[in-house]
């Protein structure tokens, strides 16, 4: 099958300026969609539709194809992702009779994915005969069947009409909802010429766990934290009680508990290549040796680090110019 991916990267962007071609770790955002695709083991070509010789320029060093500069008419703020793919798939088609059977969308905002979610879409797709695309998809954190539009007079008229009243439901009986991510759409490439649809009629859904989107500054040194933590090679620093360990209000440590949810961080961060360090002030704060403890504690509870040290001072606050909360480190590590 030809399986084409589209990496649809415009030079006009107001939220972030450039957002396309920004540095994330030294690399411009669009390489990282780009290799996204060269990793897929599905995908057999790699297009980028640009309207900026610059961007093209990039996108070529990066091993993606740029057989056109995308008209300016299809590259404004309110241009559709139809008429952009429907551009690109016809060209192709009169300048060199190719014709895709699968069609790719990786937007190049999203520094951060998986190609093996790729790989399972595409194969979605063709695996159901009946579908016409698939999209990726995260749970909702805002309940749709709460929400309102605003009618005349003041009104307001509920957005969901299919469950009556269901505003006044309690959230845990409303059923789950979904909205699309954007990180992946694949979609066969008859529908698009022939439908004009970047969708068609029947939609599967890939349900993913994250969403790195960017269309912030926020966002943008969000994914460049993700990126740099997932490419290993840096050493992390963790306080054992609090963090790898559920606090013990009598400082008696044979009774700490394991605090899972953060170990189980740790090791990944480990498994990534990065260096852990563990520390303790349990020697400081009751005058006793607990290395022991400490040790077997750390070996039941499947603790993977490289180094353990004694001897942390108490204090009741620490500062530290390179302090990342575990919480964020939860957030980006452990599925919601």
């Amino acid at each position: 099958m030809n399986i084409l991916a589209i990496i649809p990267a415009r030079s006009g962007s107001k939220s972030v300026p450039h957002k396309n071609i920004r540095l994330i770790n030294g690399k411009p955002m669009i390489s990282y969609s780009i290799e996204h695709a060269l990793r897929s083991k599905l995908i057999n070509r790699v297009i980028v539709s640009t309207d900026s010789e610059e961007y093209a320029k990039i996108a070529r060093e990066y091993g993606a194809e740029t057989p056109f500069i995308r008209p300016a008419e299809f590259a404004e703020d309110t241009s559709l992702d139809i008429d952009v793919f429907y551009h690109c798939l016809m060209y192709l088609k009169k300048t060199e009779g190719y014709e895709a059977d699968i069609v790719v969308q990786l937007r190049p905002t999203y520094p951060i994915r998986n190609p093996e979610d790729i790989d399972r879409m595409i194969m979605m797709l063709q695996e159901n005969e009946y579908a016409d695309s698939v999209r990726s998809m995260v749970m909702a954190t805002e309940i749709p069947y709460k929400m309102w539009k605003k009618g005349e007079n003041g009104t307001i008229l509920p957005i969901a009409t299919d469950i009556p009243e269901c505003y006044n439901m309690p959230r845990q009986e409303l059923p789950i909802a979904y909205y699309q991510n954007a990180c992946i759409d694949v979609v066969r490439g008859r529908v698009i010429l022939e439908e004009r649809s970047m969708s068609g009629k029947t939609i599967l859904g890939y349900e993913m766990e994250d969403n790195y989107d960017i269309d912030t500054e926020e966002e943008l040194e969000r994914a460049k934290n993700q990126l740099r933590i997932t490419n290993g090679g840096k050493r992390f620093v963790f306080d054992i009680d609090g963090v790898i360990a559920k606090l013990e209000p009598n400082n008696n440590y044979e009774l700490s508990e394991a605090n899972s949810t953060m170990i189980e961080v740790v090791n990944k961060l480990y498994d990534m290549g990065n260096e852990i360090i563990l520390f303790t002030a349990r020697g400081y704060v009751t005058g006793m040796d607990w290395s022991e403890v400490t040790k077997n504690q750390l070996s039941k509870w499947g603790v993977k680090y490289h180094e353990l040290n004694f001897g942390k001072p108490n204090a009741d606050y620490y500062i530290d110019d390179k302090f990342i909360d575990m919480n964020v480190l939860l957030e980006m590590f452990l599925d919601k």
